[in-house]
């Protein structure tokens, strides 16, 4: 069995997955442990290998110094070409490292009730994915920024709500743009987190900033 059979397995039971370590997976407390002092938040997204679209997600919280797990373990999907550690501009993979989230969470849908400032998507609303503009890797309103920036406003079912992870914060030309935490579409994502819309709910609804929360991205083997 691998480790996405298991965790797909835990949820279809009902079995809470606390730790990775129910699925074979790695040791995640020298991972949060590494994790800046003032962060009592964590999302981790990991998987068997570097070179599969699906991925497991977990959450956890720091309690007067221990960290402990929040909600079930879920099955994520990642990039067509998985996690990569040289993620590039329009390379369908997924960036490894640790990262933390946008001020703002957006989405096609209203406010489902997050503890950030929430932006609801309209018309003209794009992420400059254009690596000659000044605006690179960042929301957008108004005129098309070119290269391949994204209608977010068209983006549907993915977009109904997002949130922003930091990878290539402050912006360098051609390292990528455009990762986020979202919803399923059909398949696997073109490097993006995505997750089925009751748990991207759930993950979205809990994450709080002044937690200062992060997201941890990559194969197994390199977490640990």
């Amino acid at each position: 069995m691998t480790a996405t059979q298991c965790v797909i397995g835990l949820l279809v039971s009902g079995v809470v997955a606390a730790t990775s370590s129910v699925c074979g997976g790695p040791d995640l407390e020298p991972v949060l442990h590494a994790l800046p002092p003032t962060t009592s938040q964590a999302v981790i997204v990991h998987a068997p290998t570097a070179a599969t679209t699906y991925a497991t997600l977990e959450t956890f919280e720091k309690v007067d110094g221990d960290w402990h797990p929040v909600f079930p373990a879920m099955v994520a999907r990642i990039g067509e070409n998985g996690f990569s550690d040289h993620h590039r501009e329009s390379e369908p993979s997924t960036p490894t490292g640790t990262y933390g989230f946008g001020d703002t969470l957006y989405g096609l849908e209203p406010d489902p009730g997050t503890h950030y400032p929430y932006h609801v998507l309209a018309v003209d609303d794009w992420w400059n994915a254009n690596p000659s503009t000044p605006g690179y890797n960042t929301f957008h309103h108004g005129a098309d920024p070119g290269g391949a920036s994204e209608a977010l406003w068209q983006v549907t079912p993915q977009y109904a709500y997002f949130a922003f992870i930091t990878y290539n914060v402050p912006p360098v030309p051609g390292a990528g743009s455009a990762i986020f935490l979202h919803a399923n579409g059909s398949d696997d994502t073109s490097g993006c987190v995505s997750l089925a819309r009751p748990d991207l709910l759930r993950v979205l609804r809990w994450l709080d900033p002044t937690r200062s929360p992060r997201i941890v991205l990559g194969p197994d083997d390199e977490l640990a």
